[in-house]
């Protein structure tokens, strides 16, 4: 195993990482511009106003999203460990 596989192994689990947690990250901060924009127009300045809309949208998107999420990762890490015969051998 030389360092290019290395740093390919690598590059592959940050992409992977980043497909899979892009959806709730990207939902969590859309809702909370939304919600900063309305505490700045309101000058509400709760923390649970903010606070529980992104917990819903974030359980929100899992729900949605979940299966696809769990079947990404297992086809990666399926993909993964039947590379290793190749890379060590």
């Amino acid at each position: 195993m030389d360092a290019q596989q290395v740093f390919t192994f690598g590059q592959q689990g940050l992409y992977m990482l980043m497909l899979v947690a892009a959806p709730v990250l990207l939902t969590v901060l859309a809702v909370g511009v939304v919600v900063s924009i309305f505490q700045a127009a309101t000058q509400i300045n709760e923390a649970t106003l903010s606070f529980v809309p992104k917990v819903l949208a974030a359980v929100l998107v899992l729900a949605i999203t979940g299966p696809w999420m769990v079947t990404t990762l297992v086809e990666y890490i399926q993909r993964t460990l039947q590379t290793i015969p190749q890379v060590v051998g």
